[in-house]
């Protein structure tokens, strides 16, 4: 077996992979930068190559670049300290087989190493040149484990044509996942064009969606290109497509069935070369079961579905996202930025931001303008904003699961969901395997208690409110165990 190749400036990280590999009997060799690595290609090549990426004496995405020319089938796992967003598509489309980040679990690196061994890469499909788009900053700010799957995503994705569904909560920033899939993509000199369909009353949707012919209503007097047409070539992202009306459904469905369409109006079919990429802040599936939302539409839509998590759940990437936003409010105002100071920072990382990054954005922007001094302290935080934070949550009650504990809900709108999901994540890890059983028992005898208390206990009216029949609330107390 060929040897397995580690290149790292750090001697701790190649100490700690040769130790690993050491104990899995697999043969290594290390280097502290690439032009040792280059040297040593020209006579052997290893079985895998592990690399960061910066190093004092060469970058690790060159040395990518390299390999992927002279060893085309050569699997190489890109490592960093510095993990962003250019960097992780940067390493995906120069052919890289994993992304890495520090520090890692080394039994999880191990175990990627194994998988890199076994799969290989293949042919020369996977040899993408790198790209020529990389930027001076990265467009998505994110240390968070969440945003570095996301990462991973996108770079996947970097060439892909699919269609891409992309999910969480309003104002969390999806429309930025959106413009990056664009601009990663082959479709990158092409447009980008936005179109919120939550934001476009519905009589005139059709019209923004897909254009209209002269004459097709009274008042279009010329011809008009709908969003389609001006996305010719590029992407068109459709924000909140949950609530598109259903007949437009239809008329999209067709769109990403054969690629054609018409103007409002229209006889003559256009060929629509576009990337569709859809957001929404609801359940689809939810909404299918509904009879609100197409299911084929749905399966079109979701060829590719990412999950834009809510800033709560990357409460470390705050810090940096406070001082961008106020670095940007400051430029736009014509002013000096304002520092935040460390309490401030700790503040605002325990605050549950129900708005997501678009009210931490906001709310820089709020003490960009408010503050008088030039540092900003706690007490210069809306006072609003502080009692949302400093708001105690609830717990539902019920019965007891193998966890033995029961999930923080906060009162806020659609908090129960998020501790309810965080209370799944948690039994799941501890290896429950009634979960779905557990949490569905929980669920119904809290909404059953909740019904009877409101109707004092009167079976007939509360099953009326809760919309199941009388036998079903008498068999769902039974089962229960609930005494009215």
């Amino acid at each position: 077996m060929k040897p397995v190749w580690i290149v790292d400036d750090d001697q701790s990280i190649r100490w700690v992979l040769e130790k690993a590999l050491a104990r899995e009997n697999v043969p290594f060799k290390s280097f502290s930068n690439p032009n040792d690595v280059l040297n040593a290609l020209e006579k052997e090549a290893p079985q895998v190559l592990i690399s960061d990426i910066r190093m004092p004496r060469g970058n690790g995405l060159d040395l990518l670049q390299h390999v992927k020319v002279t060893h085309p089938h050569l699997p190489v796992i890109i490592m960093t300290a510095y993990s962003d967003l250019d960097s992780a598509v940067s390493s995906f489309q120069g052919g890289a087989f994993e992304y890495l980040t520090k520090p890692f679990d080394v039994e999880k690196a191990v175990e990627l190493i194994h998988r890199a061994v076994e799969q290989g890469v293949r042919g020369d499909a996977s040899a993408k040149e790198a790209a020529g788009w990389r930027q001076d900053s990265t467009e998505i700010i994110g240390q968070a484990p969440a945003m570095q799957e996301l990462f991973r995503a996108i770079g996947r994705l970097a060439q892909s044509h699919a269609t891409v569904l992309i999910t969480g909560e309003s104002g969390s920033g999806k429309e930025l996942v959106a413009q990056a899939l664009h601009r990663h993509s082959p479709r990158a000199k092409g447009p980008f064009v936005s179109l919120s369909t939550s934001a476009v009353p519905k009589d005139l949707l059709e019209s923004e969606l897909f254009g209209h012919e002269r004459g097709a209503f009274p008042g279009a007097q010329t011809l008009r290109r709908g969003r389609l047409e001006q996305a010719d070539g590029g992407t068109l992202f459709l924000g909140e497509i949950g609530d598109l009306p259903f007949d437009l459904q239809t008329r999209l469905l067709r769109v990403l069935t054969d690629g054609h369409f018409y103007r409002l109006g229209g006889q003559d079919p256009i060929k629509a070369n576009v990337r569709i990429i859809a957001s929404t802040h609801q359940n689809l599936e939810q909404r299918v079961a509904a009879g609100l939302f197409r299911e084929d539409l749905m399966h079109r839509l979701n060829v590719i579905r990412l999950r834009m998590p809510a800033l709560r759940e990357r409460s470390e990437d705050i810090p940096a996202l406070a001082k961008h936003f106020m670095m940007i409010c400051a430029k736009s105002l014509g002013v000096e930025p304002k520092k935040l100071s460390d309490e401030v920072l700790k503040e605002m990382t325990s605050m549950p931001f129900p708005g997501n990054v678009r009210q931490l954005e906001n709310l820089c922007h709020w003490l960009t303008v408010m503050t008088p001094s030039n540092v900003v302290g706690v007490g210069d935080l809306p006072a609003d904003i502080v009692s949302q934070a400093s708001e105690q949550p609830i717990l539902i009650q019920g019965e007891s699961t193998s966890t033995n504990s029961a999930a923080p809900i906060k009162t806020g709108s659609a908090d129960w969901e998020n501790g309810l999901s965080r209370l799944a994540v948690k039994m799941l890890q501890d290896g429950d395997t009634a979960v779905f059983d557990a949490l569905s028992s929980r669920f119904e005898k809290a909404v059953l208690q909740a019904a009877l208390e409101v109707t004092r206990g009167r079976r007939v009216e509360a099953a009326q409110r809760l919309g199941i029949g009388r036998n079903t609330i008498t068999r769902k107390l039974q089962e229960l165990g609930i005494d009215d």
